[in-house]
């Protein structure tokens, strides 16, 4: 490498740097926008009427939520979603009940795309898990307890 380009690429990032932390660059044209009524609701049918505008979701055998019975962390719990038996999913939403923003991930889908999500989630306690498919006009649900174990003796 050249003496004069490694002084020039020095010379930029340091002046970005510079910027980025006087405030003068910021990200927001880059960053998502999330919905904050659903993700800081409190319950999960203020989740769903924040992101759906409905909470009724009827069960549908057409959802395989993987998750395991008992959770030994429940810092790194893993969920899978399996929704491409549906046709049409627009989103598919993860929602653990009794944490205290029960709002967990909301993934869109391209038309194209098949509904399957595999994540990892934080769970504070004993608690449901609820995937929500928005197919169409129909929001269809699969639940399953998650037993949370502290340190995997139990609790």
């Amino acid at each position: 490498m050249k003496r004069r380009s490694f002084l020039k690429g020095t010379l930029a990032t340091g002046a970005t740097a510079v910027a980025v932390n006087a405030g003068l660059l910021t990200p927001s044209t880059v960053l998502a926008d999330w919905n904050s009524a659903a993700f800081t609701s409190k319950t999960t049918d203020e989740a769903l009427s924040g992101i759906f505008g409905s909470s009724t979701a009827t069960d549908s055998a057409d959802i395989k939520l993987k998750a395991p019975a008992i959770a030994e962390n429940g810092a790194v719990t893993p969920i899978a979603v399996d929704a491409t038996a549906i046709d049409g999913v627009e989103s598919i939403a993860i929602l653990a009940s009794k944490n205290p923003m029960p709002l967990v991930c909301e993934y869109t889908f391209a038309p194209a795309a098949l509904g399957f999500v595999s994540t990892r989630i934080k769970m504070g306690q004993t608690m449901n898990v609820l995937a929500v498919v928005k197919a169409g006009d129909k929001l269809l649900k699969a639940e399953q307890e998650v037993k949370v174990t502290i340190g995997g003796c139990g609790g």
